[in-house]
């Protein structure tokens, strides 16, 4: 069984879609073992009730310090059991302490078809407003492992959506979140509680399923 704590910030309709894959046996061996957002408002914990996981909130308000915050999230994480955190909109940046104890244990679903409009700044529908600024005719989503970058580590699954002529930054990021977020994150995260991932100089290998060999 692989138990996984969810970090989010808002809405939480990743989230959703994990719980759902969860619930219907898309993903198998895995429990969602804790939500914890640094936002209290956020939705995403009220998702994490009603499912019957343990909800938390670690917002930095509550605390002096930045490091006493990275202290109180790196120790949620601990307490929770994680043998993989999953980033799932989550707009704090993670503290290197949990990067280097969480080696290749830590995934992130970023909006966009990485190396394109990512790195510091491009987060949420700031994503989508360059896209469309700068004329692609493709975008789409990708989920990588984090590492001490900004959105530069092993890339594990991308999916392409086509951008539309008649397209906003709002109807840009609900199709590609419907066609692509929403899929390949549970699917990563199958991948990952099977076995099949493997990072091996940098880049990701995804192994054969037992029955296809």
């Amino acid at each position: 069984m692989t138990n996984i704590a969810v970090l989010v910030s808002g809405g939480g309709t990743n989230l959703q879609a994990i719980i759902d894959s969860v619930a219907d046996g898309s993903i198998r061996n895995v429990r969602i073992c804790a939500v914890i957002s640094n936002n209290k408002h956020a939705f995403a914990l009220e998702r994490a009730r009603k499912a019957g996981i343990e909800a938390l909130c670690v917002s930095p308000k509550d605390f002096a310090s930045r490091e006493d915050f990275n202290e109180a999230l790196l120790g949620s994480v601990r307490e929770a059991g994680a043998d993989l955190v999953v980033l799932a909109g989550f707009l704090c940046v993670i503290p290197p302490r949990m990067v280097e104890e969480y080696p290749n244990r830590i995934i992130n679903i970023h909006p966009s078809l990485i190396p394109s409009f990512c790195g510091t700044g491009y987060y949420g529908q700031k994503v989508h407003e360059a896209a469309l600024a700068r004329g692609v005719r493709v975008s789409g989503a990708t989920v990588h492992f984090v590492d001490q970058g900004t959105d530069t580590g092993p890339i594990i699954l991308q999916k392409a959506v086509e951008v539309r002529e008649d397209d906003t930054p709002k109807s840009l990021q609900l199709r590609i979140m419907q066609e692509a977020e929403w899929k390949i994150l549970p699917e990563a995260i199958r991948l990952i509680a099977d076995g099949r991932v493997k990072v091996d100089g940098g880049k990701v290998k995804i192994l054969q399923a037992e029955a296809e060999k």
